[in-house]
């Protein structure tokens, strides 16, 4: 099996991971890790001790949790409803990692690291091959199973704790209700109020302040900012330009350094630079500045790419689903196409950047004959009923240009709607302009055919007064706009991207897609296990009103398509690696369709990824409930 993330670890620090009063590292004494497994399920521990061998291991296992599920199914149970859900979940999860089928298809064992590691084997240890994030995926497995998780409360006695409304009847109980109702919107509140939207006041005052600095850097005038082709003009692409204008790190000056010599795609507009805090370490800008600004390991991996970057950066295998160029295709009644292959600035971590020769590259309008032979493949092939136009940025092209294109497919009669994908709401909000406006319009004809605006907001932070003008002049039209957001490191905390869902529905943007992120090794720090997606959806959207979570979180499968992943018949854990890395088999949207095989992914340790939160200094205790999306 193909891996799908870098083997890169980040150094271990201390995490309360394992429960309230004991501190698990590491370096924790093997001893530690042991009590802590056969507490979390000594009936589990002891088949897996008392076994001989990793095979008498796995019948024994297995034995013990076909009893686990039969004290589920007992009348006299001792669990909440919820905890005999969770921890049938979890005995499924674990069936999946001890089952021979999954050891084969990953080419991993589970099984047998922990049964090594149980034993005291001495080539399994945590100083060795064993890293915690293994051992704490067991663990809370574990607990999982016994009914341990202690996600749900319990009375002194230890009996299970139900809310108090529930007691009750008629006002009190509603009442009641709503003193538990308050708690946790306070809670949710708690948590968005550290993320400022860039309509706040005192940001858009220290963005004013950036923004006269920019012009006086570049001997402009006031009025130039507001001109697209001004901006566009000034990208700045060089390190010495942006170390002038703004504080780097010495890692992100090396970075910047390695992409100027190795000819990376990198720009930044200058509209998108005065989102920056001139400073370093300021809270808002940290999304921002890793939309834009390339990690180290990013830049050596491209520029150690740049000969075969097509093969060694195409993730999503876009060329295996590529019937005519420009033409990308994965699904029955939809299509991309492709004419524009640049934009005003490069998003790291975007799935088509290896595409992209440099920033607003003069060569990026693809070809008359190429365009034409694309349009006519659309003819084709009247099952296609919608048509993605992407890049690049194809709002970049001329007005013309654009103009060509849209009358081109609003002219075939099987075409009923049109989506333009574009972030210059984003990072150019200048460029709607009204002639732009108008033109988009009036091919957008309610009850014949739709034209939508697919853009991509990452954070609160970036949603500004010039934003939410181009959204208003964009939605006056009927046009309605969407927005595509990649769920990354850098908006991952809690309630943050639920934060960004209602600032973007107050400026007339409709949240779409929330897509975890993609494995390319290249972007590996920037991942999120696919447990904290499921537990943002689950825990923290669902307490906001249902216009505010109209999004949808997907895994984009490679080559086949996204994977929806609020579905469980979509995808299932089915081992973890040593390293605690989780890996799940995703099924294709063809399930029950056409014959088309399962796609095995390596998924981020969960454990890495709270580490790097602890070291921006979040508590991991607030994630706990992570464990339990198995």
């Amino acid at each position: 099996m193909k891996e799908s993330v870098s083997e890169t670890h980040a150094p271990p620090v201390v995490l309360q991971a394992c429960g309230p009063d004991e501190m698990m590292s590491f370096n924790s004494p093997y001893e530690s890790w042991l009590n802590q497994m056969a507490e979390a399920s000594p009936h589990l521990f002891h088949a897996i001790k008392s076994a001989s061998d990793v095979e008498q291991a796995r019948k024994a296992v297995f034995h013990a949790l076909q009893e686990e599920e039969w004290r589920l199914l007992e009348d006299e149970n001792s669990l909440l409803p919820l905890e005999r859900i969770l921890a049938r979940d979890c005995i499924q999860a674990l069936k999946n990692i001890i089952s021979p089928i999954f050891e084969k298809k990953t080419g991993v064992c589970s099984l047998k690291v922990l049964w090594g590691f149980i034993r005291r084997s001495s080539d399994i240890t945590p100083e060795k091959s064993v890293k915690p994030g293994f051992l704490l995926e067991f663990i809370h497995l574990f607990r999982g199973i016994s009914g341990r998780s202690g996600l749900y409360p319990r009375t002194a006695e230890g009996l299970p704790a139900e809310p108090a409304f529930l007691r009750l009847k008629g006002r009190p109980a509603a009442i009641a209700r709503g003193s538990m109702l308050d708690e946790m919107a306070g809670n949710m509140n708690r948590f968005m109020s550290r993320y400022l939207s860039g309509l706040d006041p005192t940001l858009v005052a220290e963005r004013e302040q950036n923004r006269r600095r920019i012009l006086d850097f570049f001997g402009a005038a006031p009025q130039d900012w507001q001109d697209h082709h001004w901006q566009t003009a000034h990208v700045i692409r060089d390190p010495d330009t942006l170390l002038a204008l703004v504080r780097l790190t010495p890692s992100q000056i090396e970075a910047l350094k390695i992409a100027w010599d190795k000819q990376i795609p990198f720009g930044i507009t200058p509209y998108y630079l005065s989102l920056m805090h001139q400073q370093l370490n300021s809270e808002y800008d940290h999304a921002i500045r890793a939309q834009v600004l390339p990690p180290l390991e990013y830049a050596r991996a491209m520029a150690e790419s740049r000969i075969d970057r097509s093969r060694a950066c195409d993730f999503m295998r876009e060329q295996d689903t590529s019937p005519v160029d420009l033409v990308t295709r994965r699904y029955p009644c939809i299509a991309i196409l492709k004419p524009f292959n640049t934009c005003a600035q490069i998003c790291v971590y975007c799935q088509r950047n290896w595409e992209i020769d440099q920033v607003l590259d003069p060569n990026a309008m693809a070809s008359q004959e190429s365009i034409q032979a694309a349009l006519d493949w659309f003819d084709e092939h009247p099952e296609i009923g919608e048509v993605l136009v992407t890049g690049g940025d194809p709002l970049l092209m001329k007005d013309e240009e654009l103009d060509y294109i849209l009358a081109a497919l609003a002219a075939k009669p099987h075409i009923f709607r049109i989506r333009l994908g574009t972030r210059t709401p984003v990072v150019l909000p200048m460029r709607w302009t009204v002639q732009l406006v108008s033109i988009i319009g009036k091919y957008h004809e309610p009850g014949r055919r739709e034209v939508a605006i697919m853009t991509h907001f990452e954070h609160s932070a970036e949603i500004t007064p010039d934003c939410m003008n181009a959204v208003q002049a964009i939605t006056r039209t009927g046009i309605r706009v969407y927005n595509q957001e990649v769920f990354t490191i850098e908006n991952s905390r809690r309630f943050e991207t639920s934060k960004l869902r209602r600032d973007l529905r107050l400026i007339g943007v409709d949240p779409y897609y929330t897509f975890n992120m993609k494995g390319k090794a290249e972007t590996g720090r920037f991942i999120v296990p696919i447990a904290r997606i499921l537990q943002e959806r689950r825990e923290e959207a669902r307490l906001m009103p249902g216009l505010d979570r109209t999004d949808e979180p997907v895994f984009n499968v490679p080559r086949l398509g996204k994977n929806h992943l609020r579905s469980g018949q979509d995808h299932r854990l089915v081992m973890i690696r040593p390293d605690g890395a989780r890996i799940y088999e995703f099924h294709p949207w063809e399930k029950n369709l056409a014959p088309i095989p399962p796609y095995y992914y390596v998924d981020r340790p969960i454990c890495d990824y709270l580490q790097r939160l602890a070291e921006r200094g979040e508590d991991p205790m607030e994630y706990e409930s992570i464990w339990y999306y198995v």
